[in-house]
């Protein structure tokens, strides 16, 4: 059966286990063929060509951006990407060729940095788009480079493997990239040949203004919906797991087996994504399945996401949260039977660009939960010049999520088990459908917060 297959970054660095778990597991001639692989760039690349995802600290992107050398940390790029290519060497790339090709796009590139940032030191042209572009630019370096170093190995190993880069680099079309999408694999037979695609993809929408850092899953399902495979298949460093085993042990959880896509929403809401919620929908829609596997252990099934899955018995399928949330009490105690107030305070949250996670009401209050990274100090400010009292306080989120578990007595023992762990709920809510309970504790009880829900539950 013909699938689409996205490899992220971390089992992408590992590309002695790719080949032996997914290329060649329990395949051989054409058994290897009819598969399109879509691939992230090598762990920590993307960092230094944007900025490190998890500390912010600056990679080239931002060198130009703030009118700084970027020549230099180019050169460094160049040296690093070497590096890397070395130690495949023993899988059988050719360090000459892949060494030329990295040389030869990162000038490319440079030449094409270098006209931006005269553009952009002009001042004739507005910031925001010679940026973006120049984001573009960089973030496709990365995909082009691993992209590159798969295809090389796999048909030095005497695989018939095909290269299409999406970056479309030399390609001055004004193509999207559902359009460039169709071309580029048009002419592919792919019975006859494994397929790597890079994970960028270059379209006039930009695919890094819309999606930023998600983008490789984007292209991964825009190709899904584009060839209709029987299946879509996610391979990560690990399972997608009915809690975090480095919380709670690996011991006391387990693959969740089967879900729905519903329930991959509610994880992304809470930052443990399955899939980037803006990649699921296509393939919601178009009535894909999607399986998430373990690169490291090949024989498991991992777990199938579907539109029409629903657990046979009530239970919680996964627990899981984050300690990376604040959230914002707003008080006044006009707001008792006053038409708007809400719709007064969702404009502001609109107007600064801020989305939330949560919200509970009572009489006088509202009280919002965002992520900490979208802290806006301008509309707190502005907040409190509408409000008679707002509070901040830096929290954590826990929860139940399952796509059968409304049953009586959930809510309350769960309570009771944060309760017997000495863990204060400061707030709690779920929607009427009942596919996630949400408990907000203080910051520090998180991770215990985690397993006592873990060991009632589950």
């Amino acid at each position: 059966m013909l699938t689409v297959e996205k490899i992220g970054g971390t089992s992408m660095t590992a590309l002695g286990d790719v080949i032996k778990n997914i290329i060649q597991f329990e395949r051989s001639g054409e058994q290897l063929y009819n598969r399109i692989f879509v691939v992230s760039a090598f762990s920590g690349v993307t960092n230094l060509l944007l900025e490190n995802k998890k500390t912010g600290a600056p990679g080239v992107y931002h060198k130009l951006a703030s009118y700084k050398d970027f020549h230099t940390p180019l050169k460094q790029l160049i040296v690093r990407l070497k590096q890397i290519n070395k130690t495949y060497e023993s899988l059988g790339l050719n360090i000459a060729e892949a060494d030329k090709y990295i040389e030869t796009r990162i000038k490319d590139a440079q030449t094409y940095l270098e006209n931006l940032a005269n553009i952009l030191a002009s001042g004739y042209v507005g910031k925001e788009g010679i940026l973006q572009a120049a984001r573009e630019i960089l973030a496709s370096i990365g995909e082009s480079h691993s992209a590159f170093n798969f295809t090389n190995i796999l048909q030095n190993m005497g695989i018939n493997a095909t290269l299409v880069d999406l970056s479309g680099f030399h390609d001055h079309r004004a193509l999207t990239i559902d359009q460039r999408i169709k071309k580029d694999l048009a002419h592919i037979d792919f019975a006859k040949t494994i397929t790597i695609v890079t994970g960028y993809a270059k379209g006039t929408e930009g695919i890094m203004r819309e999606f930023d850092r998600g983008y490789s899953e984007v292209t991964f399902s825009k190709i899904a919906v584009a060839v209709k495979p029987q299946e879509a298949i996610i391979h990560k460093e690990y399972h997608l797991c009915t809690a975090d085993p480095q919380l709670v042990g690996v011991e006391n959880c387990s693959p969740v087996g089967n879900t729905n896509y519903d329930v991959a929403d509610q994880l992304a809401d809470v930052g443990m994504e399955a899939i980037h919620p803006k990649a699921s929908k296509p393939l919601e829609i178009n009535d894909i399945d999607l399986r998430i596997k373990n690169t490291f252990q090949p024989e498991h099934p991992g777990t199938l996401i579907t539109r029409e899955y629903i657990c046979d018995k009530k239970r919680v399928e996964v627990i899981t949260g984050t300690d990376r949330v604040i959230m914002i009490d707003i008080y006044d105690p006009s707001m008792v039977g006053n038409v708007g107030t809400d719709f007064h305070i969702m404009q502001l949250f609109y107007k600064f660009g801020v989305s939330y996670s949560f919200k509970a009401t009572s009489a006088n209050s509202i009280s919002i939960v965002i992520w900490e990274k979208d802290y806006n100090k301008k509309l707190i400010s502005e907040l409190e010049d509408n409000y008679e009292k707002v509070a901040v306080e830096k929290i954590a989120m826990v929860c139940l999520i399952g796509s059968n578990m409304d049953q009586p007595g959930l809510l309350a023992k769960s309570a009771t088990a944060l309760a017997q762990n000495g863990i204060n709920i400061k707030s709690c809510g779920f929607a009427l459908r009942m596919v996630n309970i949400q408990f907000l504790v203080a910051r520090e009880d998180f991770n215990e917060a985690i397993c006592a829900l873990n060991k009632a539950m589950c």
